[in-house]
């Protein structure tokens, strides 16, 4: 098949390319630092590709958003958080190729709207603690990084439970973009066999659709880190916590 051909092997309706097509404006935005948003990119892809579909159209996207971002914001990432997080998030990677490999679209679709739901009431409770002690315990660590593992390998989802394990360090704007731009070209760079191998999301034709939609990737990333800049670091943690919780709430009852 010519490269023209697969792409009109899709069926896609005007509506549905510009709906993608503003998903992954959304998802250069999101990588710039305008975290939250990310939500939103999954719940348009599933609705267009389905929801285990989706995750193998969005991922090549995201780590090309991924590399931008390192390069953008690499001075500022903080290496003790991500090497903290790294293990226990490849054990939740490995321990969601296995699950998400046999589950049914429905269970699915439930499974990462609970993580999400979850994960916002538990941003909230943390922002809103009257305490602003760091937590420490190694056991936070883990757990934040198994879960988003999990996460990010089921639906691209782990951005809201890692934003709580950020959001509860209490990072500056900068710091918060930097690491988690490393911490998730990493993961994703490592998933990427999974979804080609076992879960084969990931083929030349979505390989095809990405070269064509990578450049409105772009072009949201240098918009968004624009608009990063004019945010002070108190608006930018109230802006997290309602664009996910947003997310999360139509995902669920979508």
């Amino acid at each position: 098949m010519t490269y023209l051909e697969i792409l009109q092997s899709y069926n896609l309706t005007a509506l549905q390319w510009i709906a993608i097509g503003f998903a992954v404006f959304l998802l250069g935005l999101s990588k710039s630092g305008i975290k939250g948003i990310g939500i939103i990119i999954v719940v348009i892809l599933a609705f267009v590709f389905g929801e285990k579909a989706s995750t193998g159209v969005l991922l090549p996207m995201l780590i090309c958003a991924d590399i931008l971002a390192v390069i953008y914001y690499n001075r500022h990432a903080q290496w003790k958080y991500i090497k903290k997080l790294i293990p226990s998030m490849v054990i939740g990677v490995l321990v969601g190729v296995w699950i998400g490999n046999d589950i049914s679209e429905v269970l699915f679709k439930r499974l990462m709207a609970i993580i999400i739901i979850a994960s916002v009431l538990i941003m909230f409770y943390t922002e809103n603690r009257k305490s602003n002690k760091v937590p420490t315990n190694r056991w936070f660590a883990n757990t934040t990084g198994f879960l988003a593992g999990f996460a990010t390998m089921i639906g691209n989802l782990a951005g809201p439970i890692s934003n709580i394990y950020f959001l509860a360090m209490r990072f500056p704007k900068n710091e918060f973009i930097g690491t988690a731009a490393w911490l998730f070209f990493i993961i994703n760079v490592f998933k990427l066999p999974f979804h080609f191998f076992v879960w084969k999301t990931v083929t030349k034709e979505t390989l095809i659709l990405n070269s064509v939609l990578i450049p409105t990737v772009i072009v949201g990333f240098f918009l968004g880190a624009y608009i990063v800049k004019l945010i002070s670091n108190v608006n930018y943690r109230r802006f997290i916590l309602i664009v996910t919780a947003i997310g999360g709430i139509v995902l669920l009852f979508r």
